[in-house]
Parts: structure tokens; C-alpha cells; sequence
């Protein structure tokens, strides 16, 4: 039976060695979700396009439908943002923890995902014209990518009664700010510093953001891969390689 041929662009995340030359590629692509793809001969010298499927660049290929990997016939590089990424230790770490929560925030492979597809793409896009400070991308990423999985913290009303406010408390297990009346036992109370931080992550706002404090970043991350680790229900090893300066 003659196999499918099929077109997509995609982010690339994740590259593993298989047999002698080949590739098996994992990426974020616009309609087909997360899908993975064996790029044979990548690893020879004569390869065609093999620089072209390191991780985090966005490319454009063609691909054979297969059973339970498909298989790499073309590929063109779009922005290949692997290189200029990789220039800086920092950028380097947050793509991997980007790429990281993509991956887990996309359980069923070959269901579209549009948004986190843009999302994934743009972040890649940031660190690597250093437009922001890449600590802040990553948590933004990440708050945002839960919002789309419909695990966001809750941070301008109390997660468990919805009263409105500016709430001190933050429990993990209730969803995210919690009022006095419904904190539960072994709440933190972060700095209203890094709540509004957090707020300003969510929504983009990146003048505030990048006028926070190194220490109050730290806070802020810490709540967020926190809250991300408990809702995936294990750890990113990739987010303990991350610089919080």
C-alpha cells in the first residue's frame, strides 16, 4: 500500500541518535501537533539536511505517514534558531526546559495544538534575538502554556472561593492565590513583588516584568516550575539547569 506524503512546518524539540546514522526527531508542528519523525543518514557527512533538524529551529518538511514514526523525505529551514540559542548558556538552558514543557504539556501525540505551537515558536524566536532577559521568557512560557492546558495559576481573585483581590496566600494544590478565610494548611506567602510579576508574565506586560529585582524573579520562578511540576505530576530535569540570576 503506498504511504501517505504530507507537509507541516514545525518547531524542532528534542533529537535522539538512532542505529548509525539516523534520527529520530520529535517536533511541535502548526497542524499535527506533536509528531515524531526518523531523519535517516542525518549523521553522515553527505547528509542534505541534517544541520537543518537541530533542535529548536522552525522548519518547514514533507514526510512519509508511517505506523508509529513517520519519516523525513524533505526539509527546509525557516529560522534556524538552534545556532544563535546555543551561543549563550542561558538562552541554551531555557529552550531546553521550553522545549521540556512542550513536550509534557503535549501527552497525545499528533493532536493539533495550535496556540502552544505559537507560543513555542515565538519564545524560540525571543531568545534568540535576546530580547528579553531569558529566565523571564521561560516563566512566561510556562504560564502560559498552562493557561492553555487549563492549569494557570489563579492570581487576581482566591482560587478556591473566587473572591477578588490581591490575595498573600498561594497554595499549589488549590490552584493558585488563595483568601485568608480558604488558605490551607502550608500555604507560602510569596512578596506581593513576585505576584505581580507573575501577573505581568501571564499578560505579556514586559515592562514590568524586566524592571523586577533578581531576587524577586527567583521567587517567582520557584512558584511557577512548582506549580508546573505538581500539575504534570513529575519534574523537569532540564528546569534544574536554568541560570536564575
Amino acid at each position: 500500500m503506498r504511504r501517505r506524503l504530507f507537509r507541516d512546518d514545525a518547531v524542532v524539540l528534542r533529537v535522539q541518535k538512532l542505529g548509525e546514522a539516523d534520527h529520530i526527531v520529535t517536533m511541535l508542528a502548526r497542524r499535527g501537533g506533536r509528531i515524531r519523525a526518523v531523519a535517516k543518514g542525518v549523521r553522515r557527512t553527505t547528509s542534505k539536511f541534517g544541520a537543518r533538524l537541530e533542535p529548536f529551529g522552525h522548519i518547514d518538511l514533507q514526510m512519509v505517514e508511517g505506523r508509529n514514526l513517520h519519516i523525513v523525505s524533505q526539509v527546509e529551514g525557516i529560522d534556524l534558531y538552534g545556532r544563535r540559542i546555543a551561543e549563550d548558556y542561558a538562552a541554551y538552558t531555557a529552550a531546553s526546559a521550553i522545549a521540556e514543557t512542550a513536550e509534557r504539556l503535549t501527552p497525545i501525540e499528533g493532536e493539533a495544538t495550535l496556540r502552544l505551537f505559537q507560543l513555542t515558536l515565538g519564545a524560540m524566536r525571543v531568545l534568540a534575538e535576546r530580547a528579553y532577559p531569558s529566565t523571564l521568557i521561560l516563566d512566561s512560557y510556562i504560564l502560559r502554556g498552562m493557561r492553555d492546558a487549563g492549569w494557570a495559576p489563579v492570581l487576581i481573585a482566591c482560587a478556591i472561593c473566587g473572591l477578588k483581590g490581591d490575595h498573600r496566600a498561594f497554595s499549589i494544590p488549590a490552584g493558585g492565590c488563595v483568601c485568608r478565610d480558604c488558605r490551607p494548611a502550608g500555604s507560602a506567602h510569596p512578596s506581593p513583588s513576585a505576584l505581580v510579576l507573575m501577573r505581568a508574565l501571564a499578560d505579556g506586560d514586559w515592562k514590568t516584568a524586566t524592571a523586577s529585582e533578581n531576587g524577586v524573579r527567583k521567587e517567582a520562578s520557584g512558584l511557577i516550575a512548582a506549580h508546573l511540576q505538581w500539575h504534570l505530576e513529575r519534574d523537569l530535569r532540564s528546569l534544574s539547569l536554568v541560570e536564575r540570576n
